[in-house]
């Protein structure tokens, strides 16, 4: 009886303390898990990655203890997010590989008291099911890159369309506005659309292939520079002339440096930002929750689209990653 009482005693304390701690573990930070795609997709990912890590990971001043995973299929971000649940994380931080099969585990997250917080990518969840979003609009970075396509008025566009990894916010988003425009125009044609999953070596064979095949084609189409690198490569072994004034159109998205220089040079011919620095986003939302404040259900990045005819050496510093 003596030793039952003893171990009441103790749960008893416990409950206390972790209410006096205002529900945190005893260390006094507030544990963040973040699940992310892999950091080596792209240069976007890795300065994505690079961002959180500086705000919640080793080191960081701003009292975080972070768990971080990486994964760029779906059913191995659902079983580390509930594995960072039972974990006992206060923030669940989530950018997922796609945006579908995730209500179980944010409704496992809710029972728990676990706060989800989105970042990078949107997923087919109920809202209530999040405390807030910091996103970027995917789709209109695709519908921004199709009207600056149109407004090149070639008599015909013949695209290759290189997709990103499939069912992914980012592919979803650059691919609809590129289907509705080749749906709804009779001389916007799609010479070739197939998936690089991010790879800038399988986007080369894609191109290769359609090189070889004798395809004829004016436009590619690139869901990340990465991919659009790989696809100038194909180019260039074959002696096929790219950027303004040339063989072919170049369009790539994400504003790596190295991207926008190429731009500017023009060998490609166009860019859209995508932008990977969300952690101050994140680090405010959850300061604000942990004061019990209303925070934004979405808030969307701010991003542009360049031109290789009007980009300046400004635009490659400022906003290259």
């Amino acid at each position: 009886m003596k030793r039952v009482m003893a171990l009441l005693l103790v749960a008893v304390m416990a409950i206390a303390c972790f209410a006096a701690c205002g529900g945190k573990k005893s260390d006094g930070k507030i544990h963040v898990g973040v699940i992310n795609n892999d950091p080596s997709e792209s240069g976007y990912r890795t300065a994505n990655v690079n961002d959180l890590k500086a705000m919640f990971g080793d080191g960081n001043t701003n009292n975080y203890a972070g768990q971080f995973f990486y994964s760029l299929k779906n059913d191995e971000q659902i079983e580390a997010a509930k594995k960072m649940i039972t974990d006992g994380v206060d923030y669940l931080l989530l950018s997922a590989a796609d945006t579908s099969g995730w209500d179980g585990v944010l409704k496992d997250a809710k029972k728990a008291g676990v706060r989800v917080i989105l970042f990078d990518r949107t997923i087919d969840a109920s809202a209530d099911l999040y405390e807030s979003s910091v996103v970027s609009d995917m789709a209109k970075e695709g519908e921004m890159a199709v009207a600056w396509l149109a407004s090149q008025n070639l008599a015909e566009y013949n695209i290759i369309h290189i997709q990103g990894a499939m069912g992914s916010a980012a592919q979803k988003g650059r691919t609809g506005a590129l289907d509705k425009k080749v749906a709804d125009n009779a001389n916007w044609n799609m010479v070739v659309q197939q998936t690089a999953t991010w790879d800038a070596n399988e986007a080369t064979k894609i191109v290769a292939s359609a090189i070889n095949a004798g395809k004829s084609f004016n436009v590619i189409y690139a869901e990340n520079d990465g991919m659009a690198q790989g696809a100038v490569k194909a180019l260039d072994d074959a002696g096929i002339s790219h950027g303004v004034g040339k063989d072919v159109i170049i369009l790539g998205f994400d504003c790596n440096e190295w991207a926008l220089k190429e731009l500017k040079a023009g060998n490609w011919n166009y860019d859209g930002q995508c932008n990977p620095f969300q952690a101050q986003y994140l680090h405010d939302i959850i300061q604000k929750l942990e004061k019990g404040e209303t925070v934004e259900k979405q808030i969307i990045m701010d991003e542009k689209g360049f031109d290789a005819t009007t980009i300046t050496d400004e635009d490659v510093k400022k906003y290259g990653i």
